[in-house]
């Protein structure tokens, strides 16, 4: 199916909201997105033939290709108009977000990634380990190939930083008195880290300044927050279909979210005794997860997840004001009411 043409700068709207502003983003680097494409299938092949059996597995299950998409934007937003590198760069971060993609389903345990059954569940933990190692490896061979020792320490920083993430999160699972500071730092590590690195890499290979460069690192840092309170939110509020794992994944494995916080907090003795009893102790009776959703209904947990979204969300728009109007920036900043509106 053929993609929408991008449109002008002069016939751009002010605002493009949900589903169009991913749409218009896509179009606006159709052609880049198509060569790192292209590149993603080529540099993930390996004689090993289970190798590209399972990436492709996982590539192909219908992710929106948005940490790449911010890479090609920024690229463009922040002037970079002959070259290839942008393209090189957005398959590398594609690469360290399936394999991190991949480690986290085998830590989760996850069978669903997308609405499709997971690679460890098709494939085994094992393999889906060594490939998302042999995924990282392809990402630094691309980074050392592009040649520039500042980009590699973005996306080695960026690497190193969701990793922490993880790891913070598993300290933190099953524990009610995780703090909202210690909430923000596993967030800022598992997602913001790479939203960041892939605007940043983006201003890199563009040659715009220590200014925009910071200005666009700041835009995918808030909006990277941005999103993954939205899918923290999600995980108690959505359809199975739209958000492509089974609801209440977080609540069965007693991960420590928003959502939960704010109810945890809000609530009384009794309820605070149900959290512990459910996430920390684990012991969840089948009727759990609907009290689990009634009591963060009623302590306004979701308005508030989602309205602490929109604080990041217009950070990240304030970060785009250091940019000529125009499409691109309209486009970027169309993906900030794209990732928030996923809530409704």
């Amino acid at each position: 199916m053929d993609l929408p043409v991008a449109p002008s700068a002069e016939q751009a709207p002010e605002t493009i909201r949900g589903e169009d502003a991913l749409a218009t983003l896509t179009a606006l680097v159709q052609r880049d997105l198509e060569a790192c494409n292209r590149l993603i299938v080529e540099r993930m092949q390996s004689p090993v033939a289970l190798i590209p059996q399972l990436a492709a597995h996982i590539v192909a299950a219908g992710g929106k290709r948005l940490r790449p998409l911010l890479t090609l934007a920024a690229a463009k937003l922040a002037g970079y108009r002959v070259g290839e590198r942008h393209v090189a760069l957005a398959a590398c971060v594609e690469f360290i977000h399936t394999a991190t993609l991949l480690h986290d389903d085998v830590v989760d345990e996850s069978a669903l990634r997308r609405g499709q059954a997971s690679a460890n569940a098709l494939f085994g933990n094992k393999p889906s380990v060594l490939v998302g190692d042999f995924l990282f490896a392809r990402a630094f061979q691309v980074m050392v190939e592009d040649g520039s020792l500042e980009v590699l320490r973005i996306l080695a920083e960026a690497s190193a930083t969701i990793a922490e993430g993880e790891v913070l999160q598993l300290i933190t699972q099953n524990d009610t008195a995780t703090t909202e500071a210690q909430y923000l730092a596993v967030i800022e590590g598992k997602t913001a880290a790479l939203f960041a690195a892939a605007t940043e890499v983006g201003a890199i290979v563009a040659e715009c300044g220590a200014a925009r460069q910071a200005a666009l690192r700041a835009y995918g840092h808030n909006l990277g927050v941005a999103f993954q309170l939205i899918d923290d939110a999600l995980d108690y509020s959505a359809a199975q279909e739209a958000l492509g794992k089974t609801v209440g994944d977080d609540f069965r494995e007693g991960k420590i979210t928003l959502p939960v916080l704010l109810a945890f907090q809000r609530g009384d003795m009794a309820e605070r005794d149900f959290w512990r009893r459910t996430l920390e102790e684990r012991d969840q009776a089948e009727d759990d997860l609907p009290h689990a959703i009634a009591l963060m209904q009623k302590h306004a947990a979701f308005s508030d997840t989602v309205g602490r979204a929109r604080h990041y969300g217009q950070a990240a728009l304030d970060a785009l004001e250091l940019f000529p109007d125009g499409v691109e920036r309209r486009a970027l900043a169309g993906i900030v009411e794209f990732c928030i509106s996923r809530a409704r």
